[in-house]
């Protein structure tokens, strides 16, 4: 059994304990409303949640899931790399997944705002719609449509390590293309240069479809695209200028 390495320990360690006090402290909704990512629109959104919504989990079955990555793909990367870099590509590809999803969720959000703006409706009128979800008198059957995408992400929250794991697994795949891989739904071995891309793919498929193939369907796609590609991009700076000292398998 592969041992486990001090750093993704530690984190694993951290994401349990915040799970647990999600489901014990206040009436289930106080670490969410703290910890989690909300829109920065939202009164809800505190400048922390951009790194503290990587702690947290939607339930135990996505902790499991995410830890087992964390533990699988995690030790390996940090043993080759050492804590500081290990550190470094998995806090940004946590922000660069949260980056990607906000960019989707204001993809939703600026066309109806603007659409609302332009039909006379001022910001504080907009801001107790999306608050309140209740619409005002006199807004018209069209806007209210629009308005829907707006308010779901006006209302959203992002919680998971499932970006900072995206950026680790791509540096995993980078520093192991022959690796070979398994979906548990689909026991085929498959390489990690065909595997890892193949994930994305689908992530980017979902993101743009709703389509699910393995996850949830409020799973956000955007946030696993973004952190893989950050992870990628790191990884890949680094192995094209590294020095004799560090040797990479083919």
């Amino acid at each position: 059994m592969m041992r486990i390495t001090d750093t993704v320990k530690h984190l694993i360690i951290i994401n349990i304990i915040m799970f647990v006090g999600t489901i014990t402290v206040g009436d289930g909704r106080l670490f969410y409303d703290l910890f989690a990512m909300h829109f920065p629109a939202s009164d809800t959104f505190k400048p922390w949640q951009v790194v503290t919504h990587m702690f947290m989990h939607g339930g135990f079955t996505h902790l499991l899931f995410n830890m087992f990555a964390l533990w699988m793909f995690g030790s390996p990367v940090e043993q080759r790399l050492g804590r500081n870099k290990f550190l470094f590509i998995y806090f940004s590809a946590g922000i660069g997944a949260v980056l990607f999803q906000l960019a989707g969720y204001y993809w939703d959000y600026f066309p109806a705002y603007n659409q609302a703006l332009e039909s006379g409706l001022s910001t504080n009128q907009i801001k107790y719609m999306m608050d309140t979800g209740k619409i005002l008198n006199g807004v018209s059957s069209e806007l209210i449509i629009s308005l829907q995408d707006a308010y779901n992400a006006y209302n959203s929250s992002m919680v998971g390590a499932s970006g900072c794991i995206m950026g680790i697994l791509a540096a995993f795949g980078l520093m192991n293309p022959n690796a070979e891989l398994m979906l548990i739904l689909l026991p085929i071995p498959i390489k990690a240069k065909y595997f890892i891309p193949g994930i994305i793919i689908l992530d980017v498929i979902s993101a743009f479809t709703g389509q699910s193939f393995f996850s949830p369907s409020n799973t956000a796609y955007l946030a696993h695209v973004g952190g893989a590609i950050i992870g990628f991009i790191i990884m890949w700076y680094w192995k094209k200028n590294s020095m004799n000292k560090y040797r990479w398998d083919q």
